[in-house]
């Protein structure tokens, strides 16, 4: 065999083991998340199949050695891989209505039968390097030289299928279409080395991309997730960072899914401002400050977690152009946010696709208010609940600004809300807590001067005649949600921030306690 085909193949296949565990870890984010729990499930799976096959590929290579066996393995490992985005699309799909319909026992169940799918695609790239090893020694003086060239041909091959999928092939080709192009470099490989081998073409293996083009026409129609009834779906998008939904009801709502699909993060209507959800209650940040006569309660915005634009449309409907700067990680979701949800109407609305953390450091101004909802339900990014992070978040308010936190609960488990309050207490010097009605969501507005919590009624007492409608309500909601400000034991640092670990072992609790059981989505426009 010639050294180079062999090394040609190691790189291919190295780059293939990477690029299916990244892939894995997108095809199940778009159902179960991205959390610490998804990644190391994934990982240590993948580790796993790995050691079995470097153990497998060991014993088969001093039993059965020679090039023609390698690359069956090869052959073998192309179409599983193939298999993996087919077989689990109707797993997953009946997964997406389980996490909608909050069945543990059914969304635990399917992600452990994907990640079973990936045994045996990874189990053979695994018995790949051993094989190769036993096939190009040839000369026990050089083992050491000649096993150190093929971890570092393999190690480079990986290095480029951890970028190649995350940056290029998913936001271009789409995930499934990612595991079939990475399944079929490998299955041209083999097929070219069991050509070179044999000196004829492998003509019986030509049976195996009939059966996944077969396939393919069987499973791959409809959409991941379904519009519920009395909803048409209008996008479905893949991007880096997310999988995008955006779906409308018969009254011409818009709503903006991501991902798992728990909960809406954004919300638009061609006659309507004020939803009377999440959103709404940013609008009451800075009116927990006493104002002098005539004093603008709102000179800018910045907003961590732009999304679709709600916040932004609404602060706009009240305030008029004010400069706005909205932070988005996702540049495709800030183009469907423009096309979809009317964001090009806002003037003074600057977009930034970046990192909340990194962006915010670099952004023009000083703020008013700056709202945090980078919420990925049921999940807060940790390093933007830091008491570091919030000290550089006040050094960009105004004396009189005030930060807006989107903080996750259940009707029972305030452990987050009172972590959360715990930690800008160690930054501000108030802060104020509203219940979001009929939504485990609560919104905390810390303030950069001593503030009072019956500040935000006495303002809305005073508001003029003339005032915005959008604004009357949402401080009407906001004095209606208020709850005492309890403080937690808990506070997250930039060295010790254990966020996700407290929301599993919340939302652990809530599925045990049966409160899943008798939870049940609010389906209409008007229900929160």
């Amino acid at each position: 065999m010639h050294p180079g085909l062999l090394y040609l193949t190691i790189f291919v296949c190295g780059m293939s083991t990477l690029a299916i565990e990244l892939t894995a870890s997108r095809l199940l984010g778009n159902v179960f998340g991205t959390s610490n729990l998804v990644w190391a499930n994934v990982i240590g799976l993948m580790l796993l199949y790995l050691s079995v096959g470097y153990f497998l590929g060991g014993r088969l290579a001093d039993r059965h050695p020679g090039p023609r066996n390698l690359f069956r393995l090869v052959l073998w490992a192309a179409f599983f891989s193939a298999l993996i985005p087919l077989l689990s699309r109707p797993i997953l799909q009946g997964a997406a209505n389980a996490v909608i319909n909050v069945d543990a026992v059914v969304v635990v169940g399917a992600f452990l039968s994907v990640l079973v799918l990936f045994a045996g695609p990874v189990t053979l790239l695994g018995c790949v390097p051993p094989f190769a090893m036993r096939l190009a020694i040839d000369d026990l003086s050089i083992t050491g030289q000649v096993s150190g060239k093929i971890y570092a041909i393999s190690t480079l091959g990986s290095l480029l299928g951890t970028f190649l999928p995350v940056l290029v092939f998913i936001p271009e080709i789409g995930t499934r279409n990612t595991f079939l192009l990475f399944a079929a470099l490998l299955y041209l490989l083999a097929i070219a080395g069991l050509w070179l081998c044999d000196g004829r073409f492998p003509l019986r293996n030509l049976w195996m991309p009939l059966v996944i083009v077969l396939i393919v026409q069987l499973v791959s129609g409809g959409p991941l997730r379904a519009a519920p009834p009395g909803r048409s779906l209008l996008l479905e998008q893949e991007s880096a960072y997310n999988y995008i939904q955006v779906q409308e009801d018969s009254q011409g709502y818009r709503y903006l899914y991501l991902n798992e699909g728990q909960g809406i993060h954004s919300q638009w209507h061609p006659e309507r401002i004020n939803f009377g959800r999440t959103w709404s209650f940013f609008l009451t940040a800075p009116w927990f400050n006493e104002f002098q006569e005539n004093e603008q309660p709102v000179e800018s915005l910045a907003i961590v977690g732009l999304a679709g634009g709600t916040v932004a449309r609404q602060y706009y409907s009240v305030y008029g152009e004010i400069p706005i700067d909205g932070i988005e990680i996702d540049p495709t979701l800030i183009d469907v946010a423009r096309g979809w949800f009317g964001m090009d109407a806002i003037p003074g609305l600057r977009t930034w696709a970046a990192d909340g953390r990194v962006a915010l450091r670099q952004l023009p101004r000083q703020y008013s208010v700056i709202a945090l909802d980078a919420y990925r339900p049921p999940y807060i990014p940790w390093h933007l609940t830091t008491v570091e992070f919030l000290q550089e978040a006040r050094g960009r308010l105004l004396p009189n600004g005030a930060l807006a936190v989107n903080v996750g609960r259940t009707h029972s488990d305030r452990r987050l809300v009172d972590a959360m309050t715990a930690t800008l207490l160690q930054v501000f010097p108030d802060v104020h807590v509203m219940d979001v009605p009929n939504a485990f969501n609560s919104i905390l507005v810390a303030t950069s001067q001593r503030t009072q919590m019956g500040t935000l009624a006495r303002n809305l007492a005073s508001l003029p005649q003339n005032a915005s409608p959008v604004l009357r309500e949402a401080l009407a909601l906001g004095v209606e949600s208020l709850v005492p400000t309890v403080s937690g034991d808990l506070i997250f640092r930039d060295d010790h921030a254990p966020v996700e670990r407290l929301v599993d072992s919340l939302v652990q609790d809530f599925l045990l306690s049966g409160d899943a059981a008798r939870f049940i989505p609010a389906p209409s426009s008007q229900d929160t």
